[in-house]
């Protein structure tokens, strides 16, 4: 995607703001590209992208007015991105098992795991807790390709499309990353 006239885009913003419709739908042909893009190498389904893109505009209309600075746009909008992506990611996963059957119920509770153990399980879920307090402590970047290297199992390359950035800014996000949390966990 070219560069955006950032003051372009705050006006744009100061407009919208102003109930200008029209400014916030030329906001949505500046940006939907770019966020569709996210949203479908995120969630890897073009039909969830669809619906992520619709709640990330929704949402970025209702909350416009707590947008401080007008020039923070895009990062803001990129921050709505991840966490609508984020969300529909964790919703997806937890309603894995709704049309299940009861026999595939009965598999999936069926205890024949290492976690048996309730003090294994509570040890697991404090180490749980742990890391997720310590991703909220990185950067933004750092955290979002983290979570989409590790929790979505995305390739580099599909990071770096998703992000539109280098390899090697993949890279280096996850190798700062993993060396903050190490840092913070250990600490």
């Amino acid at each position: 995607m070219k560069e955006l006239n950032i003051p372009y885009i705050a006006g744009l913003v100061l407009r919208a703001r102003q109930n200008d419709s029209d400014a916030f739908a030329e906001l949505y042909a500046l940006t939907y590209s770019k966020v569709y893009n996210y949203a479908r190498h995120y969630l890897r389904d073009d039909y969830l992208a669809q619906d992520a893109m619709q709640e990330i505009y929704i949402l970025a209309l209702k909350n416009l007015s707590k947008l401080n600075d007008p020039t923070l746009f895009i990062a803001w909008l990129n921050r709505i991105s991840f966490n609508v992506c984020f969300d529909m990611t964790k919703k997806r996963n937890s309603s894995e098992y709704q049309d299940a059957t009861p026999s595939d119920l009965l598999e999936a509770v069926e205890d024949n795991h290492i976690y048996s153990n309730p003090e294994e399980l509570l040890q697991k879920k404090e180490e749980h807790r742990r890391l997720m307090e310590a991703l909220e402590q990185l950067s933004f970047q750092e955290h979002q390709v983290i979570v989409m290297r590790f929790f979505n199992n995305m390739k580099l390359e599909e990071i770096a499309d998703a992000c539109e950035i280098s390899r090697s800014t993949v890279k280096r996000y996850l190798a700062h990353g993993q060396e903050t949390l190490q840092k913070i966990l250990k600490g």
